[in-house]
């Protein structure tokens, strides 16, 4: 099929934005509804805007009548919470899917590189019409924590590593990119994700922020790298093998988070 897509993702998939400097009350993220829904770790999201304008998480397709994960119903209660939150999801004018705030509990990079996930983002996306991707807006000044990005999830010489301090911000093709936080704080991690529609819009957006398509990697010790990829390893063929057990093969899902 062919979709509308941004030219600044095509090479890496993702973009970096510069940093996002005004000030933002906690409360906004602290104060909404949360809901428990598991992504990569331990996790619960609170939504902005969902199918219908319910504070849930559901993908779209699985609402009635199905759709894709675009034209999303901002929920009155939490936006009226979160107004910056609100507004820096619509800033671009893209179409908005589902925009929630994902709650991250600690976790290690071997955890995060078990947990490396693509999303289904465009199922049932008609073709012709924009890709979607999604847009990620750290919250919380997690200066130790960093997102994990691979073509190949199992592969460690594709990885890109991007600081997550308060304020950054980029956007990313994570149906395309195996993606996944590490989060070695002492307290959860905030960050809004938002679904956009590539697009003129969107293209703009990024060229307003200074979107750049590669970035030095955040450092880590190469004995922490080495550990967390034969953790990785032996996790895949452990849950490999206890499936083999129960005479099931693994079978790769995209995640609806």
């Amino acid at each position: 099929m062919a979709y509308i897509k941004s030219a600044a993702l095509e090479e890496t998939g993702y973009v970096v934005l510069d940093m996002y400097n005004n000030p933002i009350d906690p409360k906004e993220w602290l104060d909404v509804e949360y809901v428990d829904w598991k992504s990569s770790g331990d996790t619960r999201f609170a939504p902005l805007a969902s199918a219908k304008g319910e504070i849930e998480c559901n993908g779209f397709w699985n609402h009635k009548p199905p759709r894709t994960d675009k034209d999303g119903v901002w929920i009155d209660s939490q936006t009226e919470i979160a107004p910056t939150l609100t507004a820096r999801a619509k800033e671009p004018g893209a179409n908005v899917g589902r925009c929630r705030i994902i709650e991250l509990q600690p976790n290690t990079y071997a955890d995060c590189l078990y947990n490396l996930h693509q999303d289904d983002n465009n199922r049932l996306n008609p073709d012709g019409t924009g890709w979607v991707v999604r847009g990620f807006f750290n919250l919380t000044d997690d200066k130790t924590s960093y997102f994990v990005l691979r073509e190949n999830r199992t592969d460690p010489s594709e990885e890109t590593r991007i600081a997550l301090p308060a304020g950054a911000q980029l956007i990313v093709d994570t149906q395309r990119l195996w993606h996944a936080a590490t989060h070695p704080g002492d307290e959860p991690r905030y960050c809004l994700i938002t679904s956009w529609e590539s697009g003129p819009e969107l293209d703009a957006y990024i060229a307003k922020y200074n979107g750049v398509n590669k970035v030095e990697s955040y450092p880590v010790d190469q004995e922490i790298l080495d550990a967390g990829q034969i953790e990785q390893e032996r996790r895949i063929a452990a849950r490999a093998a206890a499936l083999a057990a129960r005479g099931q093969q693994e079978v790769t899902v995209m995640s609806e988070a």
